[in-house]
């Protein structure tokens, strides 16, 4: 076992950035009020699931495809770049179809494990060991939990100006994220 509490912290970090379950408290309480019930138990086991499946599975997946790594986490940090604009600028880059039930859909997948989240997993997958990832998402899964079980009573007391300000700033996080991951990962393609 090959724990390192700084890649834990760093795991923990970019994927709380890139959930961005904060951020995304209006939508998961519009989210309850057109479905009644979101039931935070399974939304964030099958998250949880979708996370460690891939982080693992979506290597071999790549292979398959006759994708390296690095050439991944450069795409991943582009994405991760356009999601940090979509945060620091507040515009929608990528829009969603109306789902049908919101635990699974949209909450589970895309919201929490969509497409930035399972690209950072496989960018930062090339930089950290997976025990340590493993455990920051577990640790983000927890959060997301509470945040999904007390999303309410964080709007009233954040209020919009509030979940604004924490967007901005986890956006300009994950900017920097995203540039670390991009020039790292292109020095080892083109080494």
């Amino acid at each position: 076992m090959n724990f390192d509490l700084k890649e834990f912290i760093s795991s923990a970090m970019i994927l709380f950035a890139i959930i961005d379950v904060i951020g995304n408290i209006p939508l998961i309480v519009l989210l309850r009020e057109k479905y009644k019930v979101i039931e935070s138990e399974k939304a964030s086991f099958v998250s949880l699931v979708i996370m460690i499946v891939f982080l693992f599975v979506g290597e071999v997946l790549l292979n398959l495809l006759g994708v390296d790594i690095n050439s991944f986490a450069v795409a991943g940090s582009i994405i991760i770049l356009f999601l940090a604009a979509e945060m620091i600028l507040g515009v929608k880059l990528y829009k969603d179809s109306n789902p049908k039930t919101a635990s699974i859909v949209p909450i589970a997948f895309p919201l929490i494990a969509g497409p930035g989240t399972l690209t950072t997993l496989i960018s930062i997958k090339s930089e950290y060991n997976d025990v340590n990832i493993i455990l920051a998402i577990i640790l983000n899964m927890i959060l997301v939990y509470i945040v999904l079980k007390s999303s309410e009573k964080i709007q009233k007391i954040l209020g919009s100006q509030g979940i604004n300000i924490l967007r901005k700033v986890f956006g300009i996080i994950l900017l920097a994220i995203g540039i670390k991951l991009f020039t790292t990962n292109i020095k080892l393609i083109f080494a």
